[in-house]
C-alpha cells in the first residue's frame, strides 16, 4: 500500500481501537543507492538530508502526532520507558521501547532482525522490540513484556519482516546459546551442507513469547533477504538502509 511517501505494511492483527502501527518498506523515499530509496536510519552512512526527508515523508504519510523515539540499537535487552523520558531522544543504548501515553511513538529500525510490536488488549499500553538472535538470546522480549506491566495473556504481539531461515546461516555458538535455556529451540535450526545451521528467528521469537505467556502472536512469514524489491537486508547487501516498525496510541 502506498501513501504520500514510504510504502507500508500495516499489521494484520486484532489490535484494539486507538492503537496504530505500521512497517516501512524500502520504497517511496528519496535516498540514493545503496540506501534506495526509503532509508529511515541516520547511522548507516546515508546523506542526512535524505534521511530527514524520508522521516518527514513518513510523519506526513501516517499523520504521526510526534517524532518517533529513534533508539540507539545495540542488539541488547535494555528497554526505554518513553513515559519517563524528558524527550523522545534516547542517548543511552536500548533495543526496545514502551509507552502508556497517547502520542508517543515506539520505533524499531531493522534490516533482517525481527521487529516485534506489542499492544495491550485493552489499548492501555504499547511497545516495540528489536529482536535479532543476540537480542532474543539475551532476553529482549522478556524485558519488554515486563516493562509493559500488563499480564502476558492480555498482550498481542506482531512479528514484522525479518530474514528467513533459508538465508540465515549461523554457527554452533548461536544454536548452543538457545539450547542452553530451551532444548526445544532445536526446532529452529536445520543443519546445512557446510555443517553450520540455518536459523529460524520467527520460531525462536514465538517460543520466547509462548514461554512467558504471550499466546496471541501474529505476523511473520516474510523474508527480507529473498525480497530485494521490498526490503533492505544487511545479510544480503552489507551496506544498506533500514526499515522501521512503529506503534503508538492515537
Amino acid at each position: 500500500m502506498s501513501l504520500s511517501g514510504p510504502e507500508l505494511i500495516f499489521p494484520d492483527w486484532p489490535a484494539p481501537a486507538g492503537i496504530r502501527a505500521a512497517f516501512t518498506l524500502r520504497t517511496g523515499g528519496v535516498s540514493r543507492p545503496p540506501f534506495d530509496t526509503c532509508n529511515i536510519a541516520a547511522h548507516v552512512g546515508d546523506e542526512p538530508r535524505a534521511v530527514a526527508e524520508n522521516r518527514a515523508l513518513l510523519r506526513a504519510g501516517l499523520s504521526l502526532p510526534a517524532e518517533p523515539a529513534w533508539l540507539k540499537q545495540v542488539h541488547g535487552h535494555r528497554v526505554v520507558d518513553l513515559d519517563r523520558q524528558a524527550s523522545v531522544d534516547a542517548p543511552d543504548p536500548a533495543d526496545a521501547a514502551v509507552t502508556r501515553a497517547p502520542g508517543r511513538i515506539c520505533a524499531i529500525q531493522v534490516a533482517d532482525c525481527v521487529p516485534v510490536l506489542f499492544a495491550a488488549a485493552d489499548g492501555s499500553a504499547v511497545g516495540a522490540a528489536h529482536a535479532g538472535w543476540r537480542g532474543l538470546a539475551g532476553g529482549v522480549l522478556e524485558a519488554t513484556v515486563r516493562a509493559l506491566k500488563t499480564p502476558p495473556g492480555e498482550l498481542l504481539a506482531w512479528l514484522g519482516p525479518a530474514i528467513g531461515q533459508p538465508h540465515f546461516e549461523v554457527g554452533e555458538e548461536v544454536r548452543a546459546a538457545f539450547l542452553a535455556a530451551d532444548s526445544g529451540a532445536a526446532a529452529a535450526f536445520v543443519v546445512n551442507s557446510r555443517g553450520r545451521w540455518q536459523c529460524d528467528l520467527y520460531v525462536l521469537a514465538r517460543r520466547k513469547l509462548a514461554a512467558i505467556g504471550v499466546s496471541a502472536v501474529h505476523g511473520g512469514g516474510w523474508c527480507t533477504y529473498a525480497d530485494a524489491g521490498r526490503f533492505f537486508s544487511y545479510r544480503r547487501d552489507g551496506r544498506c538502509g533500514r526499515m522501521t516498525a512503529l506503534i503508538w496510541i492515537d
